[in-house]
């Protein structure tokens, strides 16, 4: 039997997010958190679908009793393919490799898919090949395909979660993990690091849009369909060909962490289990392989060293019978570890340790020396590499030969192909949420003179968001979407289609006045940490699009606006601004299926109706940053389930636009149009003078003149933690123009209380136009900086003369940052 939601845990998943009882335990919970120690036996029996196989547990342990220690440890560690070649494993028999968001073959993000298949195959040969008589582990490749097979050029690319969840279709998600899991296949990769369970309850959060719900309900919905789609169906097609290993995270809470990524999420043990727990009640009992814990904490404790819960709810009361995979370096912040060393992890229930960076052989050494001396015992060893190899036995890792000897490797006509892009496209349809329709001025008719404008619209890059090609979703174009169609493009064709025309003009500009104008507009992508909002604001620092929205509603032209963003936001003056809104949030490839439900056809009536329902609830003042269905006081401005179709005549009156003073803005920047980052100054020493020029706007950016040697530093009032920001590899990026040229030589710096780094700069000052260099955290990390304790984050320092502007300093993702050494 496959358990289905609405059966075996049907009253629990109903229970979840519907009860007082939950909301009364959540509100004492921000008063008096519990302790961080679970209770086993007070979590529910699962289901549990997928049973120990006898022939492969005698494989499993025969391999296992010939497998040196050496070998055990190996597979314990999986290594980022930018740390690692695959000569290291002909010596290294090491479990797993993955690819980080930057990582890929040859550096390259937009290899083709072949390349992908190419190093696999040498990933692999590398790991076969052994002379010594022990046993022969095959590796195993990870990759975050989080909607669709997203680092690879020409794949299909889904909605995010947060417009998943809008469907309220959980058939749909199944095919949507299995289109996703056959065109992972195609590129040879066995493991895709999805699905994201988080039941996120503080939008500011930069991971909201990789949540399906504010309603664990709807997540436990969905979390168990997705991982059949994904894995196949026990008893039926599971782990057959096309079909990937899953993996559910972040285990456990990383939704309830107050905004803030790799947080503490503060709740009592009832809340952990029946809000946060929702989405492994059926993805577990579904069969999911492989459990991620999250990078954050549970009442003050890393959830990746917290054996009450890896170990004694997850395996012991669950009876999961896979294995814990660590998130990226996440290891390192458990308390007494570094990630080069942390037995506690292992100890606690980690099975396998998810590794970046060029010290993977210290983290090697460092566990082997613990598990000879008995610091991992024998048992807690054993048992984890047993796990790891049962999964591979599972996912026909033994059997299946070179990754490009599989059934679906190498067609990589599936990428993109015709009937995953139809799935695609329903899925957009399904997911857009009308939220504003005063006049009815949509459905556009047919035969209307349409503009489309606003920076969304002809950005297949902003439309898909985060985790398409590179990690962060930036430094993309329309053209590495091979397979994809932008927002603007689909509505083109449906004009055309129903005998009549639009325009693209991203700034609105239009000489004859058109019926009717799209503007699409909307968050910038992002990824993970670089996302944390310090409030709901849409774009504080920014409001071109708003002036946008307000320009045409002055000229009379009705105006839709469609909203890109990863959650629920506070646009009440656009939304005024506009006769229609929609959130469409990060649609992915298929742009053509918003046009299917905003523009009629030839018979008036559009190819879909309005079908999206909230899937979180959407704020009404500036401050309601928690703003969940449960919470005391609950008032949105649009309820959760919110949405209106074309039988719905309301109208949306004006919308209050005052701001209370909140936190704004953006947190990755230092300085952005004129002004620093709160609790920040701008410092001068020596022959350094600073004074303001204009770029954008008037006096936003900085004019520094050096007549001899001094520095300029951005120094903060208390010190700041960069500590994930340099765990994943993001850069400092400044956007400069010479004015002068170096007389000598020029660095930037940055400094913790104690102590200082630098990389040099000299030989990229060129007078000239205005560029952009990027200058990787962890050149300065390496050299001793103390990350969590920075007091400077910038610092240009010349040691002569120097003419040179700068108009945005920020922490960020760059596709092409300076060398370390860089001279």
């Amino acid at each position: 039997m496959v358990l289905r939601f609405g059966t075996a845990c049907a009253a629990l998943a109903l229970m979840v997010g519907a009860s007082p009882a939950i909301a009364q335990q959540q509100a004492a919970s921000a008063a008096v958190p519990a302790a961080a120690t679970a209770h086993p036996g007070q979590w529910p029996l699962l289901p549990m679908q997928l049973k120990r196989d006898a022939k492969v547990e005698a494989r499993v342990a025969a391999i296992l009793a010939k497998m040196s220690i050496e070998d055990k440890v190996g597979q314990l560690i999986q290594v980022d393919i930018a740390s690692i070649t695959p000569k290291d494993l002909e010596t290294y028999k090491l479990g797993s490799i993955l690819n980080g968001g930057n990582s890929a073959p040859n550096g390259d993000e937009f290899a083709p898919a072949p390349e992908w298949l190419k190093l696999f195959d040498a990933f692999y040969d590398a790991s076969v090949k052994r002379s010594d008589g022990r046993p022969v582990v095959p590796v195993i490749w990870g990759t975050d395909a989080v909607h669709g097979a997203n680092n690879i050029v020409g794949a299909t690319l889904f909605p995010h979660n947060i417009g998943l969840g809008a469907m309220r279709d959980p058939a749909l998600i199944k095919k949507i993990g299995a289109v996703t899991a056959a065109e992972t296949a195609a590129t040879g990769i066995d493991w895709s690091f999805a699905p994201t369970v988080a039941v996120v309850q503080d939008d500011r959060w930069g991971r909201t849009y990789e949540s399906y719900s504010e309603d664990p309900a709807i997540v436990a919905s969905y979390a168990g369909q997705m991982v059949e789609g994904i894995q196949g169906t026990i008893g039926q097609d599971f782990m057959k060909p096309g079909h990937v290993i899953a993996s559910v995270k972040h285990f456990l809470g990383d939704g309830g962490t107050g905004g803030h990524d790799q947080g503490d999420t503060r709740v009592s043990e009832t809340v952990l289990r029946e809000v946060h727990g929702a989405g492994y009640m059926t993805a577990l009992p579904a069969g999911a392989l492989t459990v991620m814990p999250s990078f954050s904490s549970w009442n003050g404790e890393k959830m990746t060293g917290n054996k009450s819960l890896l170990t004694g709810v997850l395996k012991d009361r669950w009876g999961f019978q896979g294995f814990t995979i660590g998130d990226w370096n996440a290891h390192g912040q458990v308390t007494g570890c570094t990630n080069e060393d942390c037995a506690p992890a292992i100890n606690a229930g980690l099975d396998m340790f998810m590794y970046s960076g060029p010290k993977w052989k210290e983290l090697y050494a460092n566990t082997l020396r613990e598990a000879k001396a008995g610091t991992i015992p024998a048992a807690r060893l054993d048992d984890a590499v047993r796990r790891i190899l049962r999964v591979k036995m599972i996912a026909g890792t033994f059997d299946n030969g070179r990754p490009s000897a599989r059934p679906m490797s190498g067609k990589f006509a599936l990428l993109g192909a015709p009937e995953h892009r139809a799935i695609a496209r329903q899925a957009v349809r399904e997911s857009l949420v009308l939220l504003k329709n005063n006049g009815s001025v949509l459905p556009v008719k047919p035969g209307a003179n349409i503009l489309v404008a606003g920076r969304g619209a002809d950005n297949i890059g902003q439309q898909a968001g985060g985790w398409s090609i590179t990690w962060q979703g930036t430094d993309v174009a329309n053209k590495d979407f091979p397979n994809g169609q932008s927002i603007w493009s689909g509505i083109d064709a449906a004009a055309r289609a129903a005998g009549g025309k639009a325009t693209l003009a991203v700034d609105g500009a239009f000489t004859a006045k058109p019926d009717v104008a799209i503007v699409v507009f909307g968050e910038t992508p992002y990824a993970e940490f670089t996302g944390d909002r310090p409030s709901l604001e849409y774009s504080p620092d920014d409001k071109s699009d708003l002036a946008l929205l307000k320009k045409l509603k002055a000229a009379g032209v009705p105006t839709v606006a469609v909203f890109l963003s990863g959650r629920p936001m506070w646009v009440n003056p656009e939304m005024n601004a506009a006769d229609a809104f929609v959130a469409a949030f990060l649609p992915g490839t298929e742009g053509g299926g918003v046009a299917d439900v905003l523009v009629a056809g030839k018979s008036g009536r559009p190819v879909a109706d309005f079908h999206g329902k909230l899937s979180f609830s959407w704020p009404k003042r500036i401050d309601q940053n928690v703003l969940n269905r449960t919470d005391p006081g609950y008032d949105p401005l649009f309820p959760i389930g919110f949405g209106l179709t074309y039988a719905d005549k309301a109208t949306l009156a004006r919308l209050d636009e005052t701001k209370p003073k909140v936190a704004a803005g953006d947190q990755n920047a230092l300085f952005v149009r004129g002004r620093v980052a709160g609790g920040a100054r701008i410092g001068t020493t020596g022959a350094a003078v600073q004074t303001r020029t204009d770029r954008r706007g008037q006096e936003d950016s900085l004019r520094l003149t050096y007549k001899g040697a001094g520095s300029v530093a951005i120094e903060q009032a208390m010190p700041i933690d960069l500590t994930r920001e340099s765990n994943g590899d993001l850069s400092l990026i400044v956007e400069y123009r010479v004015t002068a040229k170096p007389t000598g030589a020029v660095t930037v710096g940055v400094a913790d209380t104690g102590k200082s780094a630098t990389v040099a700069l000299t030989n990229q000052l060129a007078v000239g136009d205005w560029a952009t260099v990027a200058v990787p955290l962890r050149c300065f990390a390496s050299q001793g900086v103390v990350m969590n304790k920075v007091t400077k984050p910038f610092e240009l320092a010349s040691s002569g003369a120097l003419g040179i502007d700068v108009s945005t300093i920020r922490i960020g993702s760059a596709t092409a940052p300076i060398a370390c050494g860089a001279k």
